[in-house]
C-alpha cells in the first residue's frame, strides 16, 4: 500500500494529485520588475525586486526555471518543526497531525526546482519522508480494525494519503454492503409475506366463445 496508486482502482492518479497540489499559494521573492499577470484563476503581482509575494506553486515553478525568482520555504517546511511533527506522529498511533493537504507533492515540487532556497534540504527531505511512512503505516494499521459502516472519518489525512487508501475503502464498504444486503432482502421479504394480501373483487372479463 505505501507503493504508488494503482491507476486501475483509483480514480485519481497521482499527476492528477500533484496537478491539484500546484494551485496552492507560496511566497516567492521577485529579482524583477513585472506588472501584475492576469489569469482566470486571479490577478498576481505586481513584481518588485526584493518583495516578498504570494503566487500558486505552478507560477513560482515557472518565474523559478527563468530565474526570476527564489522561494521563500513555507513555515511548516523547517527542520525543527518536522522534527517535531514527527516525534508526535509516531508517539500517537489513532491521530495524525495537521499538514498541508497537499504537502508531499508541495514538497516534491520544491525539491525537483528550488532546492537551493531550502536550508538543509537533504535532511528536510529526509523528514518529510519518515513522516510520510510512519503516516501510511498508521493509515494501514487504523485500516486493518475497519468495522462495517456507511463512511470513514480520518482526520487530517493528505491528498496523497487519501488517494492511496481510497481503493481499500472503496471495496471494503462494497464488501460489507453485499455482506449485509441479503439480510435486509430476507427481512424485508419476510415483512411483506406476513402482509394480508388484498382480494380483487374487480368482474372477470368474459372470454369471447370462438
Amino acid at each position: 500500500m505505501a507503493g504508488q496508486t494503482d491507476p486501475h482502482t483509483s480514480l485519481i492518479s497521482p499527476q492528477e494529485v500533484e496537478f491539484m497540489a500546484e494551485d496552492e499559494m507560496v511566497e516567492i521573492v521577485p529579482n524583477m520588475n513585472m506588472n501584475p499577470l492576469n489569469f482566470i484563476s486571479g490577478d498576481f503581482g505586481r513584481f518588485i525586486p526584493q518583495i516578498p509575494t504570494k503566487v500558486p506553486l505552478w507560477l513560482a515553478v515557472a518565474l523559478k526555471r527563468r530565474g526570476k525568482c527564489t522561494f521563500r520555504p513555507p513555515g511548516w517546511f523547517s527542520v525543527d518543526n518536522l522534527t517535531q511533527i514527527l516525534e508526535a506522529e509516531r508517539e500517537s498511533q489513532s491521530t495524525f497531525q495537521p499538514l498541508p493537504f497537499s504537502y508531499v507533492e508541495i514538497a516534491r515540487l520544491l525539491f525537483d526546482h528550488a532546492r537551493d532556497d531550502i536550508p538543509d534540504m537533504y535532511m528536510v527531505r529526509s523528514l518529510v519522508e519518515d513522516i510520510r511512512d510512519v503516516r501510511l503505516h498508521k493509515l494501514e494499521t487504523n485500516l486493518g480494525s475497519f468495522q462495517g459502516t456507511s463512511a470513514v472519518k480520518i482526520s487530517s489525512v493528505s491528498a496523497m494519503e487519501v488517494n492511496l487508501v481510497r481503493p481499500f475503502v472503496r471495496r471494503a464498504l462494497e464488501a460489507f454492503y453485499k455482506h449485509d444486503k441479503p439480510e435486509a432482502d430476507a427481512d424485508r421479504d419476510s415483512r411483506s409475506s406476513r402482509q394480508p394480501r388484498e382480494s380483487n373483487n374487480e368482474p372477470r372479463r368474459p372470454l369471447r366463445q370462438r
